[in-house]
């Protein structure tokens, strides 16, 4: 079987001819195919085994050659792993020396601490033990010193005792009424000292608060100049002849009748050469009707469709410059962000006076002076002068409206979106009620000062007379008041007081109680100032 199955093989490797090349040898013509196959088949396996024991030697020999390699390589191994262990422990035990090495310097270093420690404490020891020393020899002596004064104090106190026997024995008093009298003494003397203390107190407290209030008030106003005369609006308007007039009163009056309905004012034509006055209580109104009649007078065309063409015409003129005003107003005192409505009653005011003083520039004189008041105590500069321009809103709308000003200008405030600050000024610059912020205060104070200084305001000879008059009634009805001027305009009451009826201390609380008298009672632009004269006068007749 082997021989037949290795036999195509040994055909394909060309050791065994195949049939077509198989030639028979001549010696061998004779034997049969079988036989001679099966020679071939036998020289065959004889040769695979031969080959294969060549085979096997040559892979012993290989063998033994990897086994010799690995042997050799193994040696090599355990060399230098060996090798690798000396180094590594040399250098562990390096290792371990530095360390060593590095915590006996540590230990020489706490050890070195701690002696020095210990010397320092064997130091402090002897310095405590000398202290112990001398604080044994002082409390012996502050003991031997407190016993020689509570000898001294006892001896003291007899001789209290023996002085205050003497004493009451002398006097005839006992030890009750005798405590009684000092201390009712002392009361009096108490009271006296107190009331001079007061005063000399009050007086230092006054001036103080009178320089500062005077140095922030004068450096203000220097800070800020403007003119020292009011502006004042006017409702006359000049005509250039009398026959003028004629024109104006129309057919009947139709003109003048026209011109009143369309403007709401009421126009006074008398015997006054070359002028027609024009009255009404909104100066709005009154401005409206003033640039009308001018138009008119300019134009020469004066009848009631022309009359009311021209006061639509001036309305709308009116209503442009009240904005332009206003925003010119807002811009000059460097406040901004108003309401737009706000803008239009602040222009509003450039046609309303008071005392003759035009509100507008009041309003603005007053936003600088707040302003700068303000800067100058350390509080902020844009708010203050926000609500100086904003204190007199209401005079814009007092005639529309019911109520005072500070009433109708803080409602209206509020309404546009304005801060606490601003509606508080607005309502109480005028002393309404309690300044609780101190906005308030100072836009109360830059008020007074724009409102009283030199030609600001004006007014009318009988209500100056009746103002004196009630200056020096309020001031005379006091107690102890023998006399009342009222000098310098109104602006100072000089009161002369009864030497015999007051004394300094009531004649301060009389001379307080006339100022606020006057505060109470009365209204009136600025300060009054209040001054109490009381002296004693001797007299005698030599015959």
């Amino acid at each position: 079987m082997a021989s037949l199955t290795l036999t195509p093989w040994l055909l394909a490797v060309g050791i065994l001819p195949t049939a077509a090349q198989y030639t028979p040898p001549l010696a061998l013509e004779g034997i049969p195919l079988a036989l001679t196959l099966l020679v071939v088949g036998a020289l065959s396996m004889g040769f695979l085994k031969g080959l294969d024991w060549l085979r096997k030697r040559d892979a012993d020999k290989e063998a033994q050659q990897i086994i010799g390699r690995a042997e050799v390589e193994a040696a090599s191994r355990r060399k230098e792993a060996a090798i690798e262990a000396r180094e590594m422990a040399l250098q562990e035990k390096a290792n371990v020396e530095k360390e060593n090495e590095e915590t006996r310097r540590v230990l020489h270093e706490r050890e070195r601490k701690l002696d020095k420690q210990e010397d320092g404490i064997g130091h402090r020891q002897e310095q405590l033990q000398k202290q112990e020393k001398m604080v044994e020899t002082n409390q012996r002596r502050l003991s031997e010193k407190i016993e020689d004064a509570e000898q001294r104090q006892k001896e003291l106190d007899d001789l209290l005792d023996l002085e205050r026997q003497t004493m009451y024995q002398l006097s005839g008093l006992n030890p009750e009424d005798a405590e009684k009298r000092l201390l009712d003494r002392l009361e009096k003397e108490l009271v006296r000292e107190q009331g001079a203390l007061i005063m000399k107190y009050e007086k230092e407290a006054a001036e103080k608060c009178q320089a500062k209030g005077k140095e922030l008030l004068i450096t203000s106003i220097q800070r800020f100049a403007a003119s020292h005369t009011a502006e004042s609006t006017t409702s006359t308007v000049d005509i250039p002849n009398d026959e003028m007039k004629g024109r104006i009163i129309g057919r009947e009056g139709r003109n003048i009748r026209a011109l009143e309905k369309a403007t709401g004012v009421d126009v006074i034509i008398d015997d006054t050469p070359g002028v027609v006055i024009v009255s009404a209580f909104d100066p709005v109104r009154r401005e409206i009707a003033r640039i009308s009649l001018n138009k008119l007078i300019a134009d020469g065309r004066i009848h009631p469709t022309r009359i009311e063409e021209c006061v639509a015409e001036t309305e709308k003129e009116i209503d442009g410059e009240i904005r332009k005003h206003g925003e010119e107003a807002m811009q000059e005192a460097q406040v901004f962000g108003l309401h737009t409505r706000v803008v239009e009653l602040l222009g509003r005011l450039k046609y309303r006076t008071s005392y003759s003083q035009n509100v507008l520039r009041h309003s603005i004189e007053v936003a600088f002076i707040t302003g700068m008041l303000a800067e100058e105590m350390g509080m902020d500069g844009e708010l203050a002068r926000r609500a100086g321009l904003l204190h007199d809103i209401g005079k814009a709308a007092d005639h529309d409206l019911e109520g005072g000003h500070p009433k109708i200008g803080a409602d209206l405030l509020k309404r546009f979106g304005e801060g606490p600050e601003v509606v508080h000024a607005a309502l109480g610059h005028h002393d309404d009620l309690r300044p609780d912020m101190p906005y308030t205060v100072i836009c109360a104070a830059a008020d007074a000062c724009s409102a009283s200084r030199p030609g600001a305001r004006r007014e009318t000879l009988d209500r100056y007379i009746k103002r004196m008059q009630e200056l020096e009634t309020i001031a005379s009805n006091f107690d102890g008041v023998r006399q009342a001027f009222a000098i310098q305009a109104g602006r100072e009451v000089r009161v002369i007081a009864s030497a015999r009826d007051t004394t300094d201390e009531s004649a301060a609380k009389i001379c307080r109680d006339i100022a606020q008298a006057f505060e109470a009672q009365l209204t009136y632009p600025g300060e009054i100032k209040v001054t109490l004269i009381r002296e004693t006068r001797v007299t005698e007749t030599a015959h």
